[in-house]
């Protein structure tokens, strides 16, 4: 499917209604058909609805039309671009570990990488999207992200993405873009080697400022990058909050599946089926606007 066709169809199938629109399932919890089920629901072992803080029919199709659309594997929708930016980086980051950002970032992720993360015992490191030199000098094997803009916010600076996701890759670290103003009819990362993109889904995709929220999305095929990968061994070890699951060993998306199970589910800043529901609406006209 082009881009116009995925903005109109990706990611939904017909309920038994046979409704043509997504419909907007505003609930909070969900039937289970007995003990069991419910049961392998929270395993893993079945795929299905538990609670809307983890997922939600409506937001399900939103977050994969969305990753179709940038041409990822799997995405999770938050609360606001903040809390995607947040995710990304907390998802891969603890106390200790240090970040590299370039210098040329919106206001806010400036505040949350310089001050905010600081109290989290994360270090924010800066370079200038121009210099790749000044880039690779701040990297040490305590680097977990490297974090960027492929259209700057406000000033438009162009990143080269295929040059940074070169560097991230030579060192094994994970490397998220904002990709918000550019959005993925402009540009998509994936194509030029980014691993995770991030949008303030609050700004072109609803198009009209009727909602705030932002989407996570992993590209196809990160659990390589993360299998065995000893800056991220929190991906390769059992998650004792979560049943022992060991992420890159369950053929999910890994990346997003962590942030749903560990972030989403505990810090609480997710998308409401309705605001979902908007953004499904912006997105059939983005590639117009």
């Amino acid at each position: 499917m082009d881009l116009q066709t995925i903005a109109l169809h990706g990611g939904y199938t017909k309920d038994s209604q046979g409704t043509m629109a997504v419909p907007i399932y505003q609930t909070t919890a969900y039937e289970f058909r007995d003990v069991q089920h419910a049961a392998d629901l929270f395993s893993l072992k079945e795929l299905g609805n538990i609670y809307t803080r983890l997922n939600n029919p409506t937001t399900d199709v939103f977050e994969k039309r969305f990753a179709m659309l940038e041409g990822g594997e799997a995405a999770l929708a938050t609360s606001s671009g903040m809390s995607a930016i947040f995710f990304a980086i907390a998802n891969a980051a603890e106390a200790g570990d240090n970040i590299v950002c370039a210098k040329q970032l919106y206001g806010g992720s400036l505040t949350l990488n310089t001050h905010t993360l600081k109290r989290f015992g994360i270090e924010a490191r800066y370079f200038d999207v121009h210099d790749m030199a000044s880039l690779e000098s701040l990297i040490d094997d305590k680097t977990k992200v490297i974090f960027f803009e492929s259209l700057t916010n406000p000033s438009i600076d162009v990143a080269d993405i295929e040059a940074i996701s070169a560097i991230a890759d030579k060192y094994g670290i994970l490397s998220v873009v904002d990709n918000t103003v550019a959005t993925p009819v402009i540009c998509r990362p994936f194509e030029h080697g980014a691993d995770i993109t991030v949008h303030s889904a609050s700004k072109y995709t609803t198009g009209q400022g009727l909602a705030i929220g932002g989407i996570l999305v992993e590209r196809k095929g990160l659990v390589e990058k993360l299998r065995a990968n000893p800056r991220y061994e929190h991906f390769n070890k059992p998650d004792a909050s979560y049943h022992g699951l060991v992420y890159v060993d369950t053929n999910l998306p890994p990346y997003t599946l962590r942030a749903r199970l560990s972030l989403a589910r505990d810090l609480g800043a997710v998308l409401s089926p309705f605001n979902s529901w908007l953004f499904i609406q912006g997105m059939e006209t983005l590639s117009l606007r």
